[in-house]
């Protein structure tokens, strides 16, 4: 215990430059909490609505609703620590997620499943927002972009570990042992959080105009036409993924015929894809603009969704399938991080706000249409394939109108550049000279 201590008195710096392994394992840790709360039961499906003698549609709503909690989570409780600072909503809502998980535990029918998930997720939504503003508070210049790499790094093997760790209790125990092991995890991250994470956010620095100043600036970036298409555009492709999480168990497992052991293989190969996109797009950063990774993505998706889309409308086996949804879902891992960075460039003044605002979006929507591969009974290939490149479709047609705003602003920027540059000219007196420098500055602005 002395040694958390010291080591939460290390972590009350503020600006740190030195980067700890363990307040980065412990930020992971937390937000990894809700990946593993979404995907450590995927396999438990079948067996969830047998026992609780529901349908798999009504299992399936389960995942729609902690997708929701997390939304509204990432919303009201970002909103709260930064009037009330960190530490305070952040040890609560762990006290209350394993509350949640213990009624799981001893739940006997799918409305309190249904409603525990929901609460399950809002409180998991505690650790991914806070992990993300702590380092805000704590860290500055090159020793933020370290910790995100590393959280986003070991943040990205926890959907490889959660459904195939289910899987493993599975065999040992019933499904209601996967959420003890879920209490567990909480119970543990509370007591070392609680001595080993201090309060990053000073008092002076805390908002003071209430919750109308958050909702304020929640409604002027609503308002804002080129971030909410670019919001819209993410949730929309992101949602192909949420499909794909809230239906592969059926797809699998009933209509491939696979044991949980090995779903949780084929889950583990998604979630590979998914981390190496993620990790290609940081390696092109630097060489390539975030819009271009992200229009070439959305691309890519667009054809490899709708390949898998007309292959399993063919009755493909297994493979095939199985091949083009990694591909498709790899696509993923370069939308994630592009779309945050375009949409936290063009608003530095509240990124705190628009980052909550674009995780709620993407978790909102795909809680909404997650379940549509459910509506005429269980969920199939052709159903899940049906609404991932539905939605990938629609993702595309918004980008092609968010591009336009891009272009657009482009387009301003450049001719205020000129204006300016005009006006500054106009105290050469040589036309001469004049005409020179503006044919100088011209192509340099065309090509901005």
């Amino acid at each position: 215990m002395l040694a958390l201590h010291n080591l939460g008195t290390v972590m009350a710096r503020t600006p740190a430059t030195r980067v700890s392994v363990g307040f980065v394992l412990l930020l992971s840790a937390l937000t990894a909490l809700g990946p593993f709360t979404f995907d450590t039961y995927l396999a438990a499906f079948p067996e969830i609505a047998d026992d609780l003698n529901t349908t798999a549609a009504a299992v399936q709503l389960t995942i729609a609703a902690s997708l929701a909690g997390l939304a509204l989570g990432q919303l009201l409780i970002g909103s709260v620590s930064d009037a009330y600072g960190r530490r305070r909503p952040l040890l609560s809502s762990l006290v209350v997620y394993v509350l949640a998980s213990v009624g799981l535990v001893l739940v006997q029918n799918i409305t309190a499943f249904t409603a525990l998930r929901f609460v399950q997720g809002f409180t998991a939504a505690a650790g991914m927002v806070l992990s993300l503003a702590v380092v805000r508070d704590k860290f500055e210049g090159l020793a933020v972009s370290k910790v995100m790499a590393r959280l986003m790094l070991v943040v990205g093997v926890a959907p490889i570990l959660a459904p195939t760790i289910g899987a493993q209790l599975l065999l040992v125990g019933s499904w209601r042992l996967i959420f003890v092991f879920l209490a567990a995890t909480g119970a543990v991250l509370f007591v070392i959080a609680s001595f080993a994470l201090r309060e990053s956010l000073p008092v002076e620095l805390r908002r003071t105009g209430g919750t109308g100043a958050a909702l304020r600036t929640y409604r002027d970036l609503l308002l804002d036409l080129p971030f909410l298409g670019l919001a819209l555009m993410s949730a929309f492709y992101l949602s192909a993924m949420f499909t794909y999480v809230a239906s592969s168990t059926f797809v699998f497992q009933e209509g491939y015929g696979l044991t949980p052991q090995q779903f949780g293989w084929v889950f583990a190969a998604g979630a590979v894809a998914i981390t190496a996109g993620s990790q290609v797009n940081g390696a092109l950063v630097g060489r390539f603009r975030p819009e271009q990774v992200l229009s070439g993505a959305v691309a890519a998706g667009l054809v490899l969704s709708l390949s898998l889309f007309a292959t399993t409308l063919l009755g493909a086996p297994f493979w095939p399938v199985t091949v083009l949804l990694v591909l498709t879902l790899g696509t993923a891992g370069f939308v994630l991080p592009s779309a945050p960075a375009i949409a936290l460039a063009s608003n530095p003044h509240r990124a705190g706000s628009a980052a909550a605002l674009l995780g709620a979006l993407q978790f909102g929507l795909g809680a909404v249409i997650a379940p549509l591969t459910s509506i005429n009974g269980t969920p199939t290939a052709v159903s899940m394939a049906a609404v991932m490149a539905g939605v990938i479709v629609i993702a595309a047609v918004l980008l092609v109108l968010v591009r336009r705003s891009w272009a657009r602003s482009a387009l301003d920027e450049a001719e205020s550049v000129v204006a300016d540059a005009r006006a500054s000219l106009d105290l050469v007196a040589a036309p001469e000279l004049r005409n020179d420098l503006v044919a100088q500055v011209t192509p340099e602005v065309a090509t901005r």
